[in-house]
């Protein structure tokens, strides 16, 4: 499941298929093709911006990626506005989108916000989640623990998507969890890059232990420091992962 997988206007509890349920607040629904789509190609144009494959500058012409893609250029819009969000675009009225890549000070302060949000949930979670979110996380994250023997970091960034939704759930704040979402959103691409480092998915899995374990032993301090240190080794391993691309 993937960010725009979560529903748009559900209120915060399980959903149909059991997935922990958190209300998008970063753009309205749109189909469920177009969502898949679009969210494809934001990721795959991130990859190449924070790669450097796309340089700093460089034009992000619709027309131009819709046929490199072969896709109409309604993904692709939204896909240029996730993007936008997110700060690895520029959108520059009436000459189009070029790439930008956001300062160290505002990258940090992204950062920043996000640790304490993340924090916020893993403390309420540990007071508030139900026995059966709680069985729900640990199922994650043993999917997750398989998933960095694997080696492959796509698909253990998707689960590690459900793995920290779950978290925001669990909080049983739906506006916190909506913040903690939206800030998600822009710095998504950061988080991902930083799984392609040598060892970054056995070392996440052992961060997210120490979460879970807190989360299950009821330790409202406990989860928010270790989700905290977490985030912020996160922001570490994405400054290794830029200065080596």
């Amino acid at each position: 499941m993937s960010l725009d997988d979560l529903p748009t206007n559900a209120p915060q509890r399980p959903g149909d298929d059991g997935e922990p349920v958190v209300r998008r607040v970063d753009r309205a629904s749109p189909s469920v093709v177009k969502i898949t789509r679009a969210e494809e190609l934001r990721l795959q144009l991130a990859d190449e911006i924070v790669r450097g494959t796309l340089p700093p500058g460089a034009p992000l012409d619709e027309t131009d990626i819709a046929r490199r893609f072969s896709v109409s250029r309604t993904p692709v819009r939204e896909a240029l506005r996730q993007l936008v969000a997110s700060g690895l675009v520029e959108a520059r009225p009436h000459r189009g989108a070029v790439v930008a890549r956001p300062s160290i000070e505002r990258l940090t302060g992204m950062f920043e916000a996000m640790a304490e949000l993340e924090a916020l949930c893993a403390g309420l979670a540990a007071e508030r989640m139900t026995p059966v979110e709680r069985h729900r996380l640990e199922a994650v994250h043993e999917e997750l623990r398989l998933l960095s023997y694997a080696g492959n970091p796509d698909r253990f960034h998707e689960v590690n998507e459900r793995f920290h939704n779950t978290i925001y759930a669990g909080s049983q704040n739906a506006y916190i969890a909506e913040m903690t979402l939206a800030t998600r959103v822009r710095v998504q691409p950061f988080r991902r890059a930083q799984f392609r480092n040598l060892g970054r998915l056995a070392k996440s899995q052992v961060e997210h232990d120490r979460v879970v374990v807190a989360i299950m032993r009821g330790d409202k301090a406990g989860a928010a420091a270790a989700m905290r240190d977490h985030i912020e080794l996160v922001r570490d391993e994405y400054e290794l992962y830029a200065v080596s691309v």
